[in-house]
């Protein structure tokens, strides 16, 4: 599975500044990063006049602007998307999946702590793994300040980065990342992998994409 950590803490901790440091350090090191971002306040990406801006206006649910740099999607979902939804849209080509914000989920959490914006930390102690903060705190928990960011990205790949990945399988039902045991883990790779086996031009597969539309 593709690692997923947040960076949270409340407004004006230094979080993004934080991040910042963070993926630097990391592509420094040679891995691949995605980040997502949650904006409780919402955002437009979009420039009123440009062509994107007017076909979305004009009733597009989904917008794709591509050049040879770069590429955007513009999306008009029914409801939030979900942690894990947006996480199966770009865990593709990456080592590691970095947030800033959602603290309500249930990834490990990095939370971002300065003394002038409050007297206590947000998370609770176990959904931490580590803390950067200007004041000492008596828990058991790795503490880091906020230049530290070689110290930060160490522990980062000590828990997260240092295992060779093996075989690995991405299961969603509408939108939701499913956990799964080890023998059915086991039991759909051999199944699936050994069907594509079969036919013809699938030989050194390396990645295979099922999706099934239900009635």
């Amino acid at each position: 599975m593709i690692p997923v950590v947040s960076f949270v803490g409340r407004s004006n901790t230094g979080k993004t500044t934080l991040l910042e440091k963070v993926i630097k350090e990391l592509k420094q090191r040679g891995y691949r990063i995605a980040v997502i971002k949650h904006d409780i306040h919402g955002f437009d990406v979009d420039q009123p006049g440009k062509d994107s801006w007017r076909i979305t206006r004009a009733g597009s649910d989904v917008v794709v602007v591509s050049s040879a740099d770069k590429m955007a999607m513009i999306k008009k979902p029914e409801a939030e998307m979900t942690l894990e939804q947006l996480v199966g849209m770009v865990k593709d080509g990456v080592d590691i999946i970095l947030t800033e914000g959602y603290k309500r989920s249930d990834k490990p959490k990095i939370e971002v702590f300065r003394s002038e914006v409050s007297d206590r930390i947000l998370s609770q102690e176990s959904e931490l793994i580590a803390l950067v903060t200007d004041k000492h705190f008596d828990i058991d928990i790795p503490q880091f300040g906020a230049d530290d960011a070689n110290g930060i990205v160490n522990l980062i790949e000590e828990r997260f980065l240092s295992q060779p990945a093996g075989e690995e399988i991405y299961l969603s039902v509408n939108g939701k990342e499913m956990g799964l045991k080890s023998f059915i883990r086991d039991a759909f790779i051999k199944t699936v992998s050994g069907m594509v086996s079969t036919l013809h031009g699938t030989e050194n597969a390396r990645e295979i994409r099922l999706t099934i539309h239900l009635p």
